[in-house]
């Protein structure tokens, strides 16, 4: 009888002795590994779930058993809602300390270039700024400006491909200030500026409802709207200038816009002559009736929304004030648009 209570006490014992041995081996193995080195970095991509992330981190060095922070994490509820990015984490943090930064998204932080493109910005002009942002040449930008090639945006907006476009996706590249990672290539560059006209539209309501009742394409709008931008300076006015356009073509008038011409010169003049206004391009609108083949510039959104719903008017001329206002007077008549003229020259 003894010799079996003997056993007995011995094999509960025994338990005891692997029971507190499991003890110690997990929460020896849920201790922090020993401090040594410089911090490492960890990228988590989109879509990795918790059990990928806890072998990453043990493979990384990070923690020792990727099994027991899974278990770690589903005994304290967490892992669903770690950020993607890259982290800069040490052996030493904690499994508390590595939840709370992952489920913070305390990333480290991207080199980021910063750039503002103003509204009218030409095609020309917007290369200029990212070679200088990008310490790259304008002819980098301007080649894939003028193709489009390989860029997703251009065929979710339809940009045309038309030989008489000057470049391609003029007036496409939404005027706005960016931040973009330092090492965004070219096409990431031009990409977000295409997105950013999507995004910017779509804070319009109804905007392609309202498109389709006037009966024009995105590219007609655009260029209507980059008239706008580079004809009005007054934002009360571009609707009322949009009308004016709008009046001239459903008459067959020709626009006779000094902007279009000014696009075809290698520097703006203040003032154009007779022969400026006599050179052979699809976008003189002193010689062709119609729209030019494309936008001549990149137009904010007050312009676009301008140039989607214009101001109902009987005007079908302007002349620019020479007050100082930088406002326009309008009128009905070419008669009326004479002595506007004359007025416009006595207020200077």
């Amino acid at each position: 009888m003894k010799a079996v209570i003997r056993t007995v006490l011995i094999f509960i014992l025994v338990l005891a002795l692997a029971a507190g041995g499991g003890a110690w081996y997990i929460w020896n193995g849920m201790q922090p590994v020993e401090p040594a080195g410089p911090a490492v970095t960890v990228t988590i991509e989109k879509g990795m779930g918790s059990s990928q992330i806890a072998d990453l981190l043990e493979q990384k060095g990070i923690i020792k058993h990727g099994l027991f922070f899974k278990g770690y994490l589903k005994w304290v509820h967490e892992g669903s809602s770690f950020k993607a990015g890259t982290y800069n984490v040490s052996p030493g943090d904690t499994y508390d300390t590595l939840i709370s930064r992952m489920n913070a998204g305390d990333v480290v932080k991207e080199e980021t270039v910063v750039f503002t493109i103003p509204e009218g910005y030409t095609a020309a002009q917007v290369a200029d700024k990212l070679a200088a942002a990008w310490n790259q040449k304008a002819e980098v930008f301007l080649k894939l400006i003028d193709s489009g090639e390989g860029l997703e945006a251009v065929s979710a907006l339809g940009i045309p491909e038309n030989k008489e476009l000057r470049h391609r996706l003029e007036g496409y590249l939404f005027p706005e200030t960016y931040e973009l990672a330092k090492d965004s290539t070219p096409q990431e560059v031009i990409e977000a500026m295409l997105e950013q006209l999507s995004k910017k539209l779509d804070t319009i309501p109804e905007w392609k409802a309202k498109l389709a009742n006037r009966g024009l394409t995105l590219h007609e709008l655009l260029t209507v709207a980059s008239l706008v931008e580079r004809e009005v300076v007054v934002d009360s006015e571009r609707p009322l200038v949009a009308g004016v356009i709008y009046n001239r073509l459903d008459k067959g008038q020709k626009l006779e816009i000094d902007a279009t011409v000014q696009y075809l010169l290698d520097k703006q003049k203040e003032r154009l002559y007779e022969k400026d206004l006599k050179v052979d391009s699809p976008y003189n609108t002193y010689r062709n009736e119609g729209l030019p083949p494309g936008p001549i510039s990149s137009p904010g959104l007050a312009s676009i929304e301008a140039a989607l719903t214009p101001e109902a008017s009987e005007y079908y001329f302007y002349v620019t004030k020479k007050d100082g206002s930088q406002g326009h007077l309008f009128a009905k008549t070419y008669k009326e648009h004479l002595a506007n003229i004359e007025k416009s020259k006595q207020n200077q």
